[in-house]
């Protein structure tokens, strides 16, 4: 007796792999695409000149003097990533229980903003608004009396000058990732207040305290004495993050953030469909490494993992991925096929 095939025995008349089965057929349902615009490049900001630090932990990421970073940022801009996240090492030396460097007027910050605004106008500046780099406690704010807590309400105004010190130097977006209760509303009523109305707010929404941030506390020599769960959220949380999101539109903020990234799809997920504001994440310095690592032990294709990973980000709901394979990524989209 001769054998019946497949489709004399089920019904295959819907065959979901017909859409599968030329790459012109893929491109064409693609569901979700990975553009160098997607991307932003978080950049490390060192005082100085003609300098280029490796970072240990951060294969392929460096610590930029303004003139080097000219033209890094110029290099992002040609392969068509229009935005970049600063970020400084502050030297032991001018680290303080306050962070007063955090407020001195013509600060590294303020020099960088002022610089990169010249040479390349065009191009979307982003700031990091907290003071772990600039604390020798490494925590994101002041601290209390006791000193074993951050005080959020007088680490308000602090962030509010450092906002502003930005936004004088020319700054599109200030980032805070402080998560202080009510800093997005108090940032923005000091900034509308000092006529810097066009300065929007990425606000990290739903930044967790997270095992994933060691290498880049290397980057800045920011590693906190203490931990950081009575203000960065609890890894075991969604429904809390839902009540960050709803907060921060209150109050005013432009842009969301999730981070880290790929731990936190779920939160993505749920804050893309609870809001119209635009939403990022945030593949941060221990999901970078991670792949590093394993590409050096020959376990993965770090480019294409690159790919894949932030492609699922994408596809999670983040219309925006802060990224330290940008370039690299930049670089690959233009010849890789999915």
């Amino acid at each position: 007796m001769s054998e019946k095939s497949a489709s004399e025995i089920f019904d295959l008349s819907i065959r979901p792999r017909r859409n599968r089965k030329t790459h012109g057929i893929r491109s064409l349902l693609q569901e979700n695409s990975l553009l160098p615009q997607h991307l932003i490049a978080p950049m490390f900001v060192v005082d100085g000149q003609k300098q280029i630090q490796t970072i240990a932990s951060m294969p392929e990421v460096f610590r930029f003097s303004i003139d080097e970073l000219i033209k890094e940022a110029s290099e992002l801009f040609e392969l068509g990533i229009k935005a970049v996240n600063l970020f400084t090492y502050i030297p032991q030396d001018k680290k303080n229980a306050q962070g007063t460097e955090a407020l001195r007027p013509g600060n590294l910050l303020q020099k960088t903003i002022k610089a990169l605004k010249q040479e390349i106008p065009d191009l979307c500046l982003m700031c990091d608004i907290a003071l772990d780099p600039y604390t020798d406690h490494g925590h994101d704010g002041l601290l209390n009396s006791k000193g074993d807590d951050v005080d959020n309400d007088l680490t308000l105004d602090i962030l509010a000058k450092m906002a502003l010190l930005a936004a004088d130097a020319g700054v599109d977006v200030i980032s805070p990732s402080d998560m202080m209760d009510g800093r997005v509303g108090y940032l923005r009523k000091a900034l509308d207040k000092a006529s810097f109305s066009d300065v929007s707010i990425l606000s990290y929404t739903a930044k967790y305290a997270s095992a994933f941030y060691g290498p880049y506390r290397d980057a800045l020599n920011s590693a906190p004495k203490g931990n950081k769960k009575t203000y960065q959220m609890n890894p075991a949380n969604s429904r809390e993050a839902m009540r960050e999101c709803l907060l921060d539109i209150s109050e005013g903020a432009d842009m969301l953030l999730v981070k880290p990234a790929l731990p936190y799809l779920d939160v993505l997920a749920k804050m893309k469909e609870s809001t119209c504001l635009p939403i990022g994440a945030y593949q941060v310095s221990g999901e970078y490494a991670m792949i590093h690592a394993a590409h050096e032990k020959g376990w993965v294709d770090k480019d294409r993992v690159f790919e894949e990973s932030l492609l699922s980000i994408r596809r999670a709901g983040a219309d925006f991925i802060l990224t330290y394979a940008a370039k690299r990524m930049a670089q690959q989209l233009k010849t890789r096929k999915f």
